[in-house]
């Protein structure tokens, strides 16, 4: 896969949310929101195609999620242009994390993936 930070790239961030009315610690589910914005940094129109998440608890206990692109769409974004959208995820303890990578293909067949950099899961006042 090619590597060209100046044409070919995506900028990732994350913001989550503890959704409390949708967790039951008695049964070890905490459901945590996540919204994603996508910008294409780079200089070439290019296409989400797939995603990759490692998600991990406090036990240690690791998740993968693979798929076609997010929430049911595949983004193509111009330059300068942005994309954002919403999931989730429930995991057996009150504090994780996640992380992982978008595969992407560029208008000129170029494909790259893009990080996502590690982002905590947290339910409020869990961490000090």
């Amino acid at each position: 896969m090619a590597d060209f930070p100046e044409k070919y790239a995506f900028s990732v961030s994350v913001k989550t949310a503890y959704l409390a009315d949708q967790s039951q610690p008695d049964l070890q589910q905490y459901a945590f929101a996540y919204t994603v914005t996508i910008t294409n940094v780079g200089e070439i129109a290019a296409q989400l195609i797939s995603r990759h998440w490692i998600i991990t608890d406090a036990q240690g206990e690791v998740r993968e999620v693979q798929g076609l692109g997010v929430v049911g769409a595949q983004p193509l974004l111009a330059s300068k242009e942005q994309f954002e959208y919403t999931s989730g995820s429930v995991i057996a303890t009150p504090v994780g994390t996640m992380h992982g990578s978008f595969f992407c293909v560029a208008v000129d067949g170029t494909q790259f993936n893009v990080d996502i950099p590690e982002f905590v899961l947290s339910v409020p006042r869990a961490l000090h």
